[in-house]
């Protein structure tokens, strides 16, 4: 009759060992892209995002139908098919563009 004894350990084959060592590399990389990911979105949804006026004083009879801002400028387009750029910290008029349509 045999004995086992502590000194027999079974050895491990060099495919287990790959495949241990490739488990732990793979938990690395995810937890470290995790990381990644999680601190971009907390860098991109902390951010403050362009200043705005409280109001935007349009001319009388001109009503927006879309605004833009950008910087120094903000850009109204009129329901008069008309784009007015003003001055974002005046809000005076500096340019006014006409919209024209072609025909198809």
């Amino acid at each position: 009759m045999t004995h086992s004894s502590e000194n027999d350990v079974p050895t491990e084959t060099p495919q287990l060992k790959f495949l241990r060592r490739m488990v732990t590399t793979l938990t690395v990389v995810m937890v470290c892209g995790f990381l990644v990911v999680l601190t971009l979105l907390v860098i991109r949804l902390s951010s403050t995002g362009p200043t705005l006026p409280e109001a935007i004083a349009l001319p009388d009879g001109i009503t927006a139908r879309a605004v833009t801002f950008g910087e120094g400028w903000i850009a109204v387009v009129t329901q008069e098919n008309e784009i007015l750029i003003l001055n974002s910290l005046s809000g005076a008029i500096e340019q006014r563009v006409k919209i024209t349509v072609g025909e198809n």
